[in-house]
């Protein structure tokens, strides 16, 4: 049994790929022709590149903030819940003293 090696590409080649597909200037048959490869694993590094573009832009701080604002979000649910029991609590106390 024959077994074919992966090929495998840089990410140099795969953004310059992805690029000159996004450019237009030639068919993206044509591209894949000339670097020889299969379509769809353009169209594959393309979606990656589509999904991950927006990273680029996010600052770093940014997901420290989006932790912070969850737990922030977090606490306030438990204390709008201890505050229903506390109220609860004052309510039976009334009725049993």
């Amino acid at each position: 049994m024959s077994s074919k090696k992966r090929r495998t590409y840089s990410a140099e080649f795969k953004l310059d790929t992805v690029m000159e597909g996004l450019q237009g200037k030639k068919t993206i048959a044509q591209i894949c022709r000339e670097r020889g490869i299969k379509d769809t694993l353009y169209y594959k590094w393309r979606d990656i590149f589509l999904e991950r573009s927006a990273e680029i832009f996010v600052s770093p701080g940014s997901n420290e903030n989006q932790e912070k604002a969850e737990r922030i979000a977090e606490l306030e649910r438990m204390i709008g819940k201890l505050a229903m029991e506390n109220e609860i609590l004052k309510k039976a106390k009334s009725w049993l003293g």
